[in-house]
């Protein structure tokens, strides 16, 4: 029989920690003396001592320890744990490695004032789809997208001051929150689809995207973007909320009657959207419109089927109508993550 001391000394353990396992039922003295509480150990059990040592020192649990020590008689269940416990050390070692990079990567962004924006790039470009048609200013004051964070969202928004297009995405934001106009030129850059994730560095000075292999960077526009909020805060309660079949409602536009109108030199098409006596939507003709007619708007036609296009295809849509003086506005049915607002041309 063995003392605890040499027991110690010849496995690798302390004192302190054999009376440890001792406690927990892992490796339990041969006898104990009821007088003195001294514990002895029979000769084989320094091999469950050694074992017991090498697994504490590789993190292994107790419970597991434990299990390890029952099947030492059976080497290959023994290194069945083993495996699983390196396959567990190394994925946790990934796990360290990719949160250790992020870290450094937070700290770059807090160092820089730059913010890390990380989504699917199929998300990205489907969001995109739904504003650039509104990113065609005749002025060229606005010739870009606006790229909004709030939490854990990223708004979109596009206006020419005759349109105007938001579409929100769920994202992984980095850094403060951030609201840049990025150029057209770089945003179409975004556009075809991809796979796996995009990761956008934005900036006050300078903007980077990286979409699997390829790298884009650019800058900001220095451009105050108008505040779309108050735009949508000012709109009224629509007086008629009308859903229809998107391919429906594209063919009616498509062949609907046209009015000829002008504009800053530049000629363009309008249709007139009215409402039946049961609610429905039709094209009117041009001799019924005008200011008096509620139930009327009229918009230019062209934008009226970009819009319909950036709603995302076939299904049903939502037209929100307030009267000829007030916009137009087109949403998804039961999707508040896209919007598209059309001015409405007066009589």
């Amino acid at each position: 029989m063995r003392g605890i001391g040499e027991v110690a000394r010849a496995s690798g353990l302390s004192v302190s920690a054999l009376r440890f396992y001792d406690g927990a039922g892992v490796l339990v003295p041969a006898e104990v003396d009821p007088a003195t509480g001294y514990r002895r150990y029979a000769d084989d059990q320094i091999r469950a001592a050694r074992l017991i040592a090498g697994l504490r020192r590789v993190g292994l649990p107790v419970t597991e320890i434990a299990q390890a020590v029952r099947d030492l008689g059976d080497p290959d269940a023994v290194r069945r744990q083993l495996e699983h416990h390196r396959r567990r050390l190394e994925d946790g070692l990934a796990d360290a490695k990719r949160e250790l990079l992020r870290i450094h990567t937070l700290l770059d962004l807090e160092e820089n004032l730059m913010t890390r924006i990380t989504l699917p790039a199929a998300a990205l470009a489907a969001s995109l789809n739904a504003v650039r048609f509104a990113a065609t200013d005749p002025s060229g004051m606005l010739p870009g997208v606006l790229f909004e964070t709030d939490g854990d969202m990223l708004t979109l928004v596009a206006t020419d001051r005759y349109r105007m297009a938001m579409a929100t995405t769920p994202v992984t934001v980095e850094g403060p929150p951030v609201r840049l106009l990025l150029p057209v030129a770089f945003v179409d850059e975004l556009l075809p689809p991809a796979a796996g994730p995009v990761v956008l560095d934005l900036a006050a000075k300078s903007i980077r995207a990286e979409i699997g292999d390829r790298v884009i960077d650019d800058e900001p526009l220095p451009v105050d973007f108008p505040d779309y909020r108050r735009v949508l805060a000012e709109r009224n309660e629509p007086t008629s909320r009308v859903t229809i079949d998107a391919a429906a409602l594209r063919a009616t536009v498509e062949s609907a009657p046209t009015a000829r109108r002008e504009h800053a030199g530049n000629s363009y098409d309008l249709v007139i959207l009215g409402l039946d006596q049961a609610g429905s939507v039709r094209m009117a003709a041009e001799s019924e419109w005008t200011q008096a007619a509620e139930r009327h708007v009229a918009v230019n036609r062209e934008f009226l089927l970009d819009a319909l296009d950036a709603a995302g295809g076939p299904g049903q849509l939502v037209l929100e109508l307030d009267g000829p003086i007030h916009p137009l506005a087109v949403r998804l049915a039961g999707d508040d993550s896209r919007l598209s607002i059309l001015m409405p041309v007066r009589d």
